[in-house]
């Protein structure tokens, strides 16, 4: 039906638009997660203020000797991590649904990925 298909490039258009967003916000992701590295790798840069104050014998364990840089770059790894397995499954969402090879469904991607690419 005519409502069906107008429902489907829609759909179509919506997934390549947020396809696109994810892409940029991967890019956003990877610019803080270098951010986050130290500018200087000397030994006082990668230790946290209160472990310089620290004895070796105060203090958990598990967080000694793991520097707070690791650790905020640890988090945006996992971010772009989950950013990328969602680009892909809207790709190859978006893929499958072009593979129709319905004119209009190809139209909808095509609109999809640059009003996505635009914003």
């Amino acid at each position: 039906s005519p409502a069906g298909m107008a429902l489907s490039v829609l759909v179509i258009l919506l997934l390549s638009v947020l396809y696109e967003a994810i892409k940029m916000g991967k890019a956003v992701l990877l610019r803080r997660a270098l951010l986050a590295l130290p500018h200087s790798l000397s030994q006082e840069s990668l230790v946290e203020p209160e472990e310089r104050d620290r004895s070796p014998t105060q203090g958990s364990p598990s967080l000694m000797g793991v520097p707070i840089f690791f650790r905020r770059w640890f988090w945006y790894h996992v971010a772009q991590t989950l950013f990328h397995v969602v680009q892909v499954v809207l790709g190859y969402m978006v893929m499958l649904a072009v593979m129709s090879y319905n004119a209009w469904i190809f139209l909808g991607a095509i609109v999809g990925s640059t009003l996505g690419y635009f914003v």
